[in-house]
């Protein structure tokens, strides 16, 4: 099975930029129906993590990491290609991420629906349910920071 890609914001070529915003488009905005300004300026960002498999081709599952000005790590834009779902990818890019958040916190809005998929990674849902813009109902969700043990 070919390796995931790990790539900074700086180190994105043009095709793997476009690559990944196409299925970051083709699930939020389309799929989910979602007309939200996908573009934030965040993605270049040399301290921007994007994590994607397979490595080369069509990105099917993808996930990136954002530093968050308190410390720690902001997850989103967490994403599977309709066709790819159930096949494990969804949590291997999960797996990927936690890994190089490593022990610090981490920090993401899930839609409400997929909570137990986050909580295999030790999150745990904080405050009530809320809509987006779009009215999809969303839960933050938050990994406190791993001390000494």
């Amino acid at each position: 099975m070919t390796d995931l890609r790990v790539a900074a914001g700086d180190e994105l070529t043009a095709a793997e930029l476009y690559a990944v915003l196409t299925l970051r488009v083709d699930v939020f905005v389309v799929e989910q129906k979602a007309a939200y300004p996908e573009l934030d300026g965040r993605d270049l960002l040399p301290d921007t993590v994007h994590v994607w498999y397979p490595a080369t081709g069509e990105p099917q599952a993808y996930l990136r990491l954002l530093t968050e000005p308190t410390g720690g790590w902001r997850i989103g834009r967490v994403c599977t290609r309709p066709a790819a779902r159930g096949t494990g990818l969804g949590g291997r890019v999960m797996a990927e991420a936690m890994r190089r958040v490593g022990t610090a916190e981490a920090v993401l809005d899930a839609q409400t629906y997929a909570q137990e998929f986050y909580a295999r990674f030790g999150f745990r849902p904080e405050g009530e349910p809320f809509e987006d813009d779009d009215g999809i109902e969303h839960i933050t969700m938050r990994r406190p920071e791993v001390r000494g043990g």
